[in-house]
């Protein structure tokens, strides 16, 4: 989704309470991390979570911890990346909290060292593939999708599977062209990261590429473009949707339908964690924590960011078609330069071929 720089800023009233209650099962010490968080006065967030989502989230954290400002910006995921990198180096003020879907460059930053360990009272909650090194957090679970025009594609042909997909595309190749769209996995951080798990998870990938190569494909650096288009008609069918994003969109908009297929699911996560040289390093705490509580991932649910606590009510997926992308060091492949050069060279070629 085309994002734009959101700065969202939440104060509180000076006649706020003079300790809020700590949360049930945290420990006493937490009382000592609330009252330097409230010395703080606020936490700086980075996000590419839209900051109209946040803000019942935002609006709760405030309620909950009265003296803590929250000020969340709204950035795309390299642009998250560039500014961490560029503000350690240069010591200028930045995030407290980082939280991104670019998970293979969260990884990258907490890997090179640009993030501080925190053992959150919530990790007994999370799954253990949610969490690296007690620094990254991931905090949603979201299905990637196809999302189609219900007008173009009838529901008998609405595929179902990867394969049922790929048969789809060679079949009505000729009804397809130019009609069917995907991330530019060299525009697109998530693309890239999505069309790589695929390529992990089986050898099918190449044929559907070539198949979808074959029409021509429209690529987009991101997912509003691709929804517009196949609301209006522009697009018959996308491939490898952000699923919150899609769903979201469906929710009001008739003529979109989205499916997670049933062979396997790619399942991505918002990565967190508390910068190495925050300057509110409590407050970015009490917010990591608060995102990880059954309230926060009650209220993110409701905006389709769906929870990776499994005791938090919110559709969800079998076992068995979730493909997760797990938080740490493997994802640290796709940044590798050479085989990212590789990678997107037989990207290009595939393309070429397709489309003589």
């Amino acid at each position: 989704m085309k994002r734009r720089l959101i700065l969202l800023s939440i104060l509180i009233a000076a006649s706020a309470p003079a300790l809020a209650q700590r949360p049930a099962g945290y420990p006493r010490s937490y009382d000592a991390l609330v009252a330097a968080a409230r010395a703080e006065g606020g936490v700086r967030v980075y996000g590419n979570a839209d900051a109209s989502a946040m803000a019942p989230l935002i609006a709760a954290f405030r309620r909950t911890w009265p003296g803590v400002t929250v000020r969340y910006d709204d950035l795309e995921s390299r642009e998250i990346y560039r500014r961490v990198v560029n503000e350690a180096r240069t010591h200028a003020p930045g995030a407290d909290l980082v939280w991104s879907s670019g998970m293979d460059l969260q990884a990258k930053l907490i890997n090179d060292g640009f993030a501080q360990a925190y053992l959150s009272p919530e990790k007994p909650a999370l799954p253990a593939n949610a969490v690296w090194k007690n620094m990254g957090y991931g905090v949603t679970t979201e299905p990637v999708a196809f999302v189609y025009n219900r007008r173009l594609i009838p529901p008998a042909r609405v595929p179902r599977t990867h394969e049922a997909f790929e048969a789809l595309l060679r079949t009505r190749r000729a009804a397809l062209t130019g009609k069917v769209a995907t991330y530019d996995p060299a525009r697109s951080n998530v693309g890239y990261l999505y069309l790589a798990e695929d390529f992990a998870i089986t050898r099918d990938t190449r044929s559907l590429v070539q198949a979808m190569a074959a029409t021509r494909p429209w690529l987009s650096p991101t997912t509003e473009p691709m929804l517009d288009a196949v609301a209006d008609g522009r697009v018959a069918i996308a491939y490898n949707v952000v699923g919150p994003y899609a769903l979201t969109r469906a929710q009001r908009d008739p003529r979109i339908g989205v499916v997670f297929p049933r062979d396997y699911t790619i399942v991505a996560s918002r990565v967190a964690f508390i910068a190495r040289d925050a300057r509110r390093p409590a407050a970015a705490k009490l917010f990591l924590d608060f995102l990880l509580s059954r309230t926060g991932q009650t209220l993110l649910a409701r905006q389709w960011l769906l929870p990776v606590r499994s005791d938090v009510r919110a559709p969800r997926l079998s076992a068995e078609q979730q493909r997760p992308i797990r938080v740490g060091p493997q994802l640290l492949v796709n940044l590798d330069t050479i085989m990212r050069r590789r990678f997107l060279a037989d990207w290009r070629a595939i393309l070429t071929e397709g489309n003589r």
